[in-house]
Parts: structure tokens; sequence; C-alpha cells
């Protein structure tokens, strides 16, 4: 049996108390659930070997899904919205939900249009960052 340890997420003490009239234009109290709605992207490439402007970290050998890690500035993927801790759930018609990180690198690498569903679901994604090193962009 493989051994493997996830550290918790540092405890995070609760914002000041805000009355409830005050909280909706407050940065503190954003309960705003859809930005954690899955949501659609399409990035088209040139060519195969053009860069996609994102990393990936994570996969099913880590027991985890597959997030991006760091999306380059001046990209389409940064234009477009995508952002560290988004979870990719599926490209193209392939689920990314467990999946081999070298299989994810593949697909990516094999297709100039790629229609991306991702969501944004940094609490995953903070843990598997503390766990595992991050690979170049595919």
């Amino acid at each position: 049996m493989e051994d493997f340890y996830v550290s918790k997420p540092t405890y995070e003490h609760p914002p000041d108390w805000i009355p409830p009239e005050q909280r909706s234009s407050n940065n503190d109290y954003n309960n705003d659930i859809n930005q954690f709605l899955p949501r659609s992207v399409k990035i088209r490439r040139m060519k195969k070997n053009d860069v996609l402007g994102f990393n990936i970290r994570g996969g099913k050998e880590h027991h985890c899904g597959l997030y991006i890690s760091k999306v380059m500035l001046n990209t389409d993927a940064h234009r477009l919205g995508l952002r560290e801790g988004d979870q990719v759930l599926r490209i193209n018609d392939t689920s990314f939900e467990n999946i081999d990180h070298a299989e994810a690198v593949n697909i990516l690498k094999s297709n100039k249009e790629l229609q991306l569903t991702v969501r944004y679901f940094p609490y995953e994604y903070a843990a598997l960052a503390v766990n595992t090193p991050e690979l170049p962009e595919p």
C-alpha cells in the first residue's frame, strides 16, 4: 500500500463581524457562489505546439483532480479568465476528474482547439500545492 500524506491548510480566522446589510459590499464577506460554478472556456491555437498559457498540477497518481497552477499574463488563457485554483473538469469530450497527469498533458498537446470546463475550487488546490511539485507548461 502506498503511503501519502496531506497537510491541512493553515487556519484562517473568520473576518471581523460586519452587520448583514453591509456584507454585500465587503470583500471579506463575498458569498457569491457563482464564482464556484463550472464555466466553459475555448482556446484555439494555430499550431499544436503554440503555448497554452497555463500550467497544470495534480492527477490521479496524486489522488486528486487536475488544477491550473499558473496562468501566464497576456495569453488567451489569461484573457479568457483562467486562474490558479481552477479545477479542470473536462477538455473536449474527455473527463479530467480521474485522469493521470501524463494523459492530460498528451490531450492538451495534441489538440489545436480545446473546449475546457473548469470550476474555481481553491480549497483542494491549496492542499495539492503544498504536496506536489509544479510541472512546466504542457
